[in-house]
């Protein structure tokens, strides 16, 4: 009996031995399904955040581009309305000499016709003298 029990025991050791050796085939075999999972998880988590920054360093690019191009249109601009200003000061200039010119033949005018009147003046009152003198 003993015999039987030994053998039966060895019997039992040696299913153990053979249930672990394959729960532990098993184990290795889903830890490296595991480990290739996580890896692929990785690989696309990686590729979706490097996308992701890949894309805002691009849309950064382009806008600095564009600020540049801005700029450089806002410069152009600014120049262009610095040259427009300066035209209107100018016609603005030009339009206060009209005016003060006008203004000038106004004062000429009316003296040149206060000199005319005190001449015709003088020349009536010359002729009256004259006319009273020869009467």
């Amino acid at each position: 009996m003993e015999e039987g029990l030994e053998a039966s025991f060895a019997n039992m050791m040696q299913q153990h031995a053979h249930h672990s050796a394959h729960l532990r085939d098993r184990v290795q075999t889903s830890k490296k399904a595991a480990l290739e999972a996580a890896a692929v998880v990785s690989d696309l988590l990686v590729e979706s955040i490097n996308g992701g920054v890949q894309e805002v360093f691009v849309n950064e690019k382009q806008i600095e581009m564009e600020a540049r191009s801005m700029s450089i249109t806002v410069q152009r601009f600014s120049k262009q309305t610095s040259q427009w200003l300066n035209v209107i000061h100018t016609f603005d200039s030009a339009l206060k000499e009209i005016g003060d010119f006008e203004n000038w033949i106004k004062v000429m005018e009316y003296d040149c016709k206060k000199i005319a009147g005190t001449l015709r003046s003088i020349s009536e009152s010359s002729r009256e003298q004259q006319h009273t003198k020869a009467s």
